[in-house]
């Protein structure tokens, strides 16, 4: 990804209104390309300075090779259990931009299970939490 244009959200956040955000991006050729959603979604957080990011999952975060929810990991943590071969797969772009985005500013990063009612609302306002967090604190 070569830059985000945040203009137009600035605008529409200025005027009150929420962005819905398709993760498409175009060249200079005028060719459009359909990017994932969770490497956009990270350097929106990045570039737009954002407090957290949460990712939405249908696994109930990251998880060790036991297969027990892991919670409240650094960035060194994440980079060890991704070189160690714990995360792996289809999880690794999801916490690579997660990674990318604390190490970029974001405070906290949130991998949750969209599946579970109220998941958001539970992560953020409960002591436990549902999912993993990751930040750059220790």
């Amino acid at each position: 990804m070569e830059r985000i244009d945040t203009d137009i959200l600035s605008t529409l956040s200025d005027s009150d209104y929420i962005p819905v955000i398709a993760p498409v991006a175009g060249s200079e050729d005028g060719s459009t390309y359909n990017i994932n959603a969770d490497l956009v979604a990270g350097k929106l957080a990045e570039v737009l300075r954002a407090e957290k990011l949460m990712l939405l999952t249908n696994v109930p975060g990251l998880l060790d090779a036991n297969g027990k929810t892991l919670t409240g990991l650094s960035s060194e943590q994440v980079e060890t259990l991704i070189q160690s071969d714990v995360i792996q797969g289809g999880m690794l772009p999801k916490v690579r931009c997660a990674l990318n985005a604390v190490k970029g500013g974001v405070n906290s990063e949130h991998i949750i299970d969209g599946r579970v009612p109220h998941a958001a609302l539970l992560e953020i306002f409960s002591d436990e939490g549902i999912g993993t967090l990751i930040c750059n604190r220790h």
